[in-house]
């Protein structure tokens, strides 16, 4: 780092990544990663950085992931809820990274939930 252009690129770029993860409002679709010791150990953790990375990648605006504890169901971890205002929420279970891909490309962009991941199509 030579310049202050450089410092203030660099700091443009890391408040870029940050608003992932802040909640932008009421009308925001959040994503929550359970990341209790269960979800961790289960894989949460890839889980997490995967949907934070595609939603940084595809500059999605209006939607914030967060994390949270124990959801209460350890034999289908790692969990994540979709939260869309005015519809009902869905429970993502035995999720991977690349699973996170897929419901950030089929759910969170063309608003179409991935069912066979869901907790519904386990527990049947």
């Amino acid at each position: 780092m030579k310049t202050i252009e450089e410092l203030m690129a660099i700091r443009d770029k890391a408040k870029e990544k940050m608003t992932v993860r802040e909640d932008t409002g009421d009308n925001a679709i959040r994503v929550v990663v359970g990341m209790a010791t269960c979800g961790i150990a289960a894989g949460a953790r890839p889980v997490l950085s995967a949907f934070v990375n595609e939603i940084e990648k595809r500059h999605l605006k209006g939607v914030t992931v967060s994390q949270t504890g124990c959801i209460g169901m350890c034999q289908y971890e790692p969990i994540v809820e979709v939260l869309e205002p005015g519809k009902e929420k869905v429970t993502y279970v035995k999720m991977t990274a690349e699973k996170a891909v897929r419901v950030v490309n089929d759910h969170l962009v063309n608003g179409n939930p991935i069912m066979e991941f869901t907790i519904g199509a386990v527990t049947k």
